[in-house]
């Protein structure tokens, strides 16, 4: 089923041309009052009046996330404070968050993105969705209501932590979706089985998961531990929250962004260069309908590609491919890329490990070091020495065929790993010290 049929089915060309006309109106009115895209535009010599087609937005600068900690907290608004109705920030670990503004119309739209996304995924009036994700300044439960609700089924604020509690509330309320993330479903997995509940047996059949990157592997534990369909979703707060982008039940391959909505293009992370379409780089995204805080080309960090062909679904907006990292999260080991995802995918496709793991890194000599710490079964665990010998031999041999570089295996007990109610810490770079 589709939500709107009028936006998600529009031929590409009308698609395009919507998007032109909407890019336009948005550059005429940062540059008339953001005094940060006026003085860009200036510094790049760019007379916006000469964008006349989608192809001269490369022309245009990128926004940073330190652009927007520069601006701190209102600098890149675009109306002034007595339209805005809603103040969401990042939970940067480093430098002051990013700060976003919506106003009422950004968050009606804001709502029907959401609802588009969950029809995608298979969600209708009549489920209740269990809304793990944080409220408060995380945008994630805050747009999954708004959206749940215009979509007219019943939403549960759960919020996160209190993983007991959870566990009870989907079970007696008769949950039939979960929203939170890929690692928190499995964390309520193992919680449940703990508590000599078998999850599988609740009513759940969709989980709706973002806000960090996970692999097909994953997908699949999550399905089979869960009983459910894993539908991955796609957002950040500079840009909207969640609903930028979701997979379809129908196809469950790439996640359509809503063009109508957002322009998305592929650029070389090291140079800037736009990418030509199917090639894999860093996913940057222009607002082109919001009017608290607009963003022309902000530079996500997230490594993807766009899917030109056609989706079985019926929908027109091209799709990403999973957020397989970031570019800025990227660990470089003895000069190899590394992303935690790669190491998990790994991990997931071994018998007798558990999706629960952590990347030390430090150096040693002044050469990088990798230790892979990752949990075992209780029956793996209890085994002869020379099959955890094995296993840590087999895993150190599948990282080194697949990412060409060595590392230390260490297996350890179930349930040693520290777990999250929110995003996981896949890694620990003791080099930063």
């Amino acid at each position: 089923m589709i939500w709107n049929d009028d936006f998600e089915t529009l031929p590409r060309e009308a698609l395009e041309s919507l998007q032109l006309k909407r890019l336009q109106n948005t550059l005429q009115r940062v540059a008339a009052t953001v005094p940060f895209y006026r003085d860009s535009f200036s510094q790049a010599n760019i007379d916006i009046g000469t964008i006349r087609s989608l192809a001269d937005l490369q022309r245009l600068p990128f926004t940073l996330k330190q652009d927007m900690r520069d601006n701190y907290p209102y600098g890149l608004f675009a109306v002034p404070l007595e339209q805005i109705v809603r103040i969401h920030a990042s939970s940067g670990t480093t430098g002051k968050p990013t700060v976003v503004g919506y106003t009422r119309r950004d968050i009606d739209i804001w709502a029907e993105l959401m609802a588009r996304s969950f029809m995608a995924a298979g969600v209708h009036r009549g489920d209740v969705i269990h809304n793990a994700y944080g409220y408060g300044l995380f945008t994630g439960g805050l747009g999954a209501h708004y959206g749940a609700e215009k979509l007219g089924a019943a939403v549960i604020p759960m919020s996160g932590g209190n993983t007991k509690k959870q566990i009870m509330i989907m079970q007696d309320f008769g949950s039939t979706v979960l929203t939170c993330t890929p690692s928190y479903s499995l964390y309520l997995a193992e919680a449940a089985a703990e508590d000599g509940i078998n999850i599988r047996e609740f009513p759940l059949r969709v989980g709706i998961m973002g806000a960090e990157p996970w692999s097909e592997s994953m997908r699949r534990e999550i399905e089979e531990k869960l009983n459910i369909k894993a539908i991955d979703i796609y957002g950040l707060s500079e840009i909207l929250g969640p609903g930028v982008a979701i997979e379809c039940l129908d196809a469950q391959h790439g996640l359509h962004i809503w063009e109508d909505h957002f322009i998305p293009e592929i650029i070389d992370p090291d140079s800037g260069a736009v990418l030509p379409l199917g090639e894999t780089g860093e996913l940057v995204i222009t607002t082109i309908t919001k009017e608290g805080i607009p963003l022309i080309r902000y530079r996500t960090r997230d490594i993807t590609r766009i899917i030109a062909e056609p989706c079985i679904c019926g929908r027109t907006h091209r799709r990403l491919a999973r957020m397989s990292g970031r570019s800025d999260d990227m660990l470089i080991i003895r000069g190899v890329n590394v992303f935690p995802s790669q190491i998990e995918s790994v991990l997931m496709t071994i018998e007798g490990v558990e999706p629960h793991y952590q990347l030390i890194v430090d150096r040693e000599d002044n050469l990088d070091t990798l230790e892979v710490q990752v949990e075992v079964n209780e029956q793996t665990f209890s085994d002869e020495i020379k099959v955890l010998q094995d296993l840590s031999r087999r895993i150190q041999k599948e990282i080194k065929d697949l990412l060409g570089i060595t590392c230390r295996v260490r297996l350890v007990e179930p349930k040693s790993i520290a777990r999250s109610e929110g995003k996981a810490k896949r890694v620990n770079d003791l080099r930063k010290r």
